[in-house]
């Protein structure tokens, strides 16, 4: 009688869902494992969080999850990488900025003299008009030797012979 109403057949049923349900839920587990430890080791190079990171997932599964999430840095290695480019870049920039040797204000290349304490910034080739740096003895743009500066016969570190 009980075979009639398919109630043995339920029971095979209710074993096999209980078993795909069960095989799911495992899957569910590993799979939440394998991604909180590919997305800790993008985000820490220490060995020893990547392995309490993965048992605390195993351990208390979805709690363990939201856990990790809470916890997790909030950036990736890769992502403190590029900040950490962009950061020397912008640094870089403020380091080219042109500073006044004698009042550390702010110059432009093209200034021979410091608009605010009137600091010789630059001197100009007498052949070509292009602006040279103060220690150079040679302008690079027309290879005219700077007037004042020593000749090439004459060592830069002796005195001049005067007569």
């Amino acid at each position: 009688m009980l075979d009639l109403f398919g109630i043995t057949s339920f029971g095979k049923y209710f074993t096999y869902l209980t078993a795909f349900f069960g095989a799911f839920l495992a899957a569910l587990w590993l799979s939440l494992i394998f991604w909180t430890l590919r997305d800790i080791r993008s985000r820490a190079h220490d060995k020893l969080v990547h392995i309490l990171t993965a048992i605390l997932v195993a351990v208390l599964n979805l709690p363990g999850l939201i856990i990790y999430l809470i916890l997790r840095p909030a950036l990736t290695l890769a992502e403190e990488y590029q900040l950490t480019l962009e950061e020397e870049a912008l640094l870089s920039q403020v380091e080219e900025r042109l500073l006044c040797p004698g009042c550390g204000s702010h110059t432009e290349s093209n200034w021979q003299v410091c608009a605010h304490c009137h600091t010789r910034l630059r001197k100009v080739c007498i052949q070509c008009g292009q602006l040279l740096q103060l220690p150079w003895q040679i302008c690079p743009h027309c290879t005219t030797p700077v007037p004042g500066a020593p000749s090439e016969d004459q060592p830069a570190d002796l005195p001049p012979i005067t007569g």
